[in-house]
């Protein structure tokens, strides 16, 4: 019989439990549910909500009750230690996400999904590689996007051939914050430059010099445009205007994704190089959320590899801080990987 696996879920808030009320009455409802953590896990069939953790006790006793897990918890160490998890959900701030990865690799968790923002800083994603990459940890980032189906067949597109090597990515993402908003945007770019390193980025954002003590920002700043230039030549911009559509270019045509992932244009090169329309396959809407949740499941199953795990959440968050970082420079190029381990996107709500 297939393994059911044990999750715990730390943090009882928005994205951890109740986004889902939100959106569920909306024209697209069926793009993002179930949304939340806690309605993922329990959607999954190899999945079962044993314990949820939040340091207030109320919300995580209603959460409990809402979602019939067993028990609750105001500790996460508490939680992790008691409940012999397989798999932890982490939905807190960003700013406690890197001392409860660590802490639940070391205890010996298995499977990590964590939301983003990744983390609040350079040298927080060092320690949470360092702890979960010996230990072989199945680890999916909350950019819900790269599991979605939609996305996926876009890739699988782009990889077969069907607009040739691909030259340019361009997200269409709006100006947004950097570490609430666009850590989707940034996942997105590394994910249609085919998950490459990246070479340097650049990038203008809404931060002055007061708004920095030392190496960390004290705000959340609204990233008005980036440019990555990745080693396999592929140039990713992030554009102001809205939609949250993204578009790869290629030798040989252009792919499009439509209206927040409800759908995709496919247009390729005729005999005279003209760009023309043509049939793309069925877009299918599914839940990115769900899809995360049951790549940590299959990877757990097979002992292999998830479609987010750590070495690319790091990729992807620290192209959000090199944005940041040349800004901070006047708009010049920084390489990566980042220099400054010390540098940090830190409000105190954060």
């Amino acid at each position: 019989m297939p393994t059911t696996y044990r999750v715990g879920l730390s943090g009882c808030g928005r994205m951890g439990a109740t986004i889902d009320d939100e959106v569920k009455g909306g024209p697209n409802a069926r793009l993002y549910l179930p949304y939340s953590h806690a309605a993922a896990i329990v959607a999954c069939e190899r999945m079962e909500l044993v314990a949820v953790c939040d340091p207030v006790g109320e919300k995580a006793e209603r959460i409990r009750t809402r979602y019939s897990a067993q028990r609750a918890y105001a500790d996460y160490r508490e939680m992790i230690e008691r409940e012999n998890l397989d798999v932890i959900s982490i939905a807190t701030r960003p700013s406690r996400h890197a001392e409860q990865v660590i802490f639940a690799a070391e205890a010996g968790v298995k499977g990590i999904y964590c939301e983003k923002a990744l983390c609040n800083a350079v040298h927080e994603m060092d320690a949470m590689l360092a702890a979960c990459e010996p230990r072989g940890i199945k680890f999916n980032y909350g950019t819900q996007r790269r599991y979605a189906a939609l996305y996926r067949h876009a890739r699988a597109m782009i990889e077969r051939g069907d607009i040739g090597q691909v030259q340019t990515v361009v997200a269409h993402c709006g100006i947004s914050v950097a570490q609430w908003g666009h850590t989707h945007a940034a996942d997105m770019m590394l994910f249609f430059a085919l998950d490459a390193e990246a070479e340097f980025a650049q990038g203008t954002a809404q931060a002055e010099a007061a708004d920095w003590e030392g190496d960390r920002l004290t705000i959340d700043p609204r990233i008005s445009s980036g440019y990555v230039q990745f080693k396999n030549g592929v140039h990713a911009y992030l554009v102001g205007a809205p939609n949250w559509e993204f578009e790869i270019s290629g030798t040989e045509g252009q792919l499009r994704t439509l209206s927040n992932g409800m759908g995709y244009s496919l247009r390729q090169k005729d005999e005279h190089g003209e760009l023309r329309p043509v049939a793309a396959p069925a877009a299918i809407v599914e839940s990115g959320t769900l899809r995360g949740m049951e790549d940590i499941v299959r990877a757990l199953d097979e002992d292999g590899d998830t479609r987010g795990n750590l070495p690319l959440a790091c990729r992807s968050q620290e192209l959000i801080f090199a944005i940041v970082e040349s800004h901070r420079q006047g708009g010049a190029r920084v390489a990566l990987p980042l220099e400054n381990r010390a540098l940090s996107i830190a409000p105190d709500h954060y």
